[in-house]
């Protein structure tokens, strides 16, 4: 009589050292990243060749903008609950493909209104991307090891956003503005080709969802050394979702946290965004050469980068909650006083690195608490959400940092009430601490 095999899939992937498994992993997933950020930054790069082809104004491409975000935000809410449906590995390359072939076809346009639409397109298929490189890469790590490597992935977003500014100026000048939609749809397209190849799918979510057959694939593929054969059986510790994935994020006493979580995106990304978008500018105004005011925004950025491969490795020493607090409390100094100190360079230099590395970095912080509170079959549906609504953000940001800067507010002015969305997700940092540890208390007793 045969004995049945019973492997427990989490101990399996914590156990097994399988480092070029996991690097690949996390070049695919690394990858669909950076060229994510490339192209949700690619018509800010080529807006003033567009413009000074097309003979428009400036507030013509407002329209053009707002679709692309808009479009990021439904595809992080809408298609980040279809991966909890279907899978990470069918959405995320089928995502990859779809914003390839839009990329491609914007380099043909020839009017505003297709750029727009196309831009909307492009960007449902972007808005997914995050939420499920991010969800994949812990779903094949290890616990002590979960926080540290999606915060690493995510890292990709910004570094092809940067990338991007400078394959940009390159290509714009000898090739044309359509140079940039023509890379930025063609490389997308050979990695979803990649991806289709390489990339595995979550063994918890094909185990939850009783495709055992597949998870029994993709964890000999993972560790050879197992014996694996199809009467071995697949266990997970968490049991499988009922009802709508959106839905569940409001049972079994989350509904707090889900909605702290969001209002802390929320919070976040109007600074982010705010920062992003008008530090250059506003510095330019202060007298300071455009060459200078780049640099200054670039500092943000870099500042991110660095924030985010750092704050990874003191959540996994210190948590999420005093490694964020600190972080939104340093930033919200840190932003209300660049106004004051940007007439002295160094410590203009200073604040504005230290506000990138607390609150760009911050941000795929926030992302991966959502990814580690939330069980597999919700993770996906629980990062994209909470980015999503805070994506609502990202577009509030700007417009009322143009608002405040048309009725005239003076830079020390604008750069206190900015500080005042981070102060918030500081605040709601410790308010969830405290939800948390009641619903812990309440499960106990229960």
């Amino acid at each position: 009589m045969t004995t049945k095999t019973t492997i427990d899939v989490e101990r399996a992937l914590g156990d097994a050292h399988r480092p070029a498994f996991h690097f690949l992993l996390l070049a695919l997933c690394g990858l669909c990243l950076v060229i994510d950020g490339f192209d949700a930054q690619a018509m800010g790069y080529v807006a003033p060749a567009v413009i000074a082809e097309w003979g428009v104004p400036k507030s013509a491409l407002a329209p053009v903008f707002s679709a692309s975000l808009f479009g990021m935000l439904l595809g992080a809410l809408g298609l980040s609950v279809l991966a909890d449906r279907i899978g990470r590995r069918p959405v995320l390359i089928g995502a990859t493909l779809f914003f390839g072939l839009t990329m491609i076809a914007t380099a043909f346009t020839h009017s505003l209104p297709v750029l727009t639409a196309l831009r909307f397109v492009t960007g449902l298929g972007l808005g997914c991307i995050m939420p499920n490189a991010m969800a994949l890469v812990g779903e094949f790590s290890s616990t002590q090891h979960r926080v540290k490597r999606m915060m690493l992935v995510s890292c990709g977003f910004t570094l092809g956003a940067a990338l991007g500014g400078f394959l940009s100026a390159a290509l714009i000048p000898s090739l044309g503005w359509r140079s940039v939609f023509w890379v930025g749809g063609a490389v997308p397209i050979v990695l979803a080709l990649a991806m289709f190849v390489g990339l595995p799918e979550s063994l918890q979510f094909l185990v939850l969802k009783g495709h055992e057959a597949r998870a029994r694939a993709w964890l000999a593929k993972f560790d050879p050394s197992l014996r694996i054969d199809s009467t071995t059986r697949l266990i997970v510790r968490e049991k499988g979702g009922e009802g709508a994935p959106v839905a569940e994020l409001f049972r079994a006493g989350r509904a707090p946290v889900t909605l702290i979580l969001w209002a802390i995106s929320f919070m976040n990304l109007i600074d982010l965004y705010f920062l992003s978008n008008w530090l250059p500018t506003v510095m330019r105004d202060a007298g300071y050469s455009p060459g200078m005011a780049v640099l200054v925004g670039t500092l943000l950025q870099t500042g991110g980068v660095i924030g985010t491969l750092l704050l990874g490795w003191f959540i996994e020493r210190f948590g999420f909650v005093r490694v964020l607090l600190g972080c939104f409390l340093v930033g919200a100094v840190c932003v209300g006083v660049i106004g004051g100190v940007a007439h002295v360079q160094t410590w203009l230099f200073l604040a504005v690195f230290a506000a990138g590395f607390c609150i760009v970095g911050g941000q795929p912080a926030v992302n991966a608490l959502a990814g580690h509170y939330y069980p597999t079959t919700l993770r996906s549906t629980g990062i994209g959400w909470s980015l999503g609504i805070g994506r609502v953000g990202s577009v509030i940001g700007p417009l009322v940092g143009g608002q405040m800067i048309a009725l005239g507010w003076s830079n020390v002015e604008l750069f206190h009430a900015a500080a005042v969305p981070v102060f918030c997700s500081a605040l709601l940092v410790v308010l969830l601490a405290l939800v948390r540890r009641e619903v812990r208390r309440v499960m106990t007793a229960a």
